[in-house]
């Protein structure tokens, strides 16, 4: 399989911005130290401080899957549970 395009949008609830927003930041230096990761980059909405989005490519859909298993992401989910309204990821594929 050619490159994954993976589009996160994550929705804290607004109390809860800024711890969902020092979780996501840590995520950031371990995965893009991983196997497959071409680039891992986050993004907050210029309009609402509690909706940020990763844009990620990785090499296979099998390393992003390798990814969604690791510890350091189980670690994220238990440090947020409660505090996320909406999580949807997307995967995508270049056409042109």
């Amino acid at each position: 399989m050619s490159q994954l395009t993976i589009v996160a949008n994550i929705v804290a609830a607004e109390d809860k911005a800024e711890l969902v927003k020092t979780e996501l930041l840590k995520l950031i230096t371990t995965t893009r130290a991983e196997e497959g990761c071409i680039n891992y980059d986050l993004h907050q909405d210029n309009e609402n401080a509690a909706h940020f989005m990763f844009y990620e490519n990785w090499e296979t859909r099998e390393l992003w899957r390798a990814h969604m298993e690791a510890k350091h992401l189980q670690a994220f989910v238990s440090a947020t549970e409660g505090s996320i309204d909406s999580f949807t990821v997307n995967e995508m594929s270049v056409i042109g």
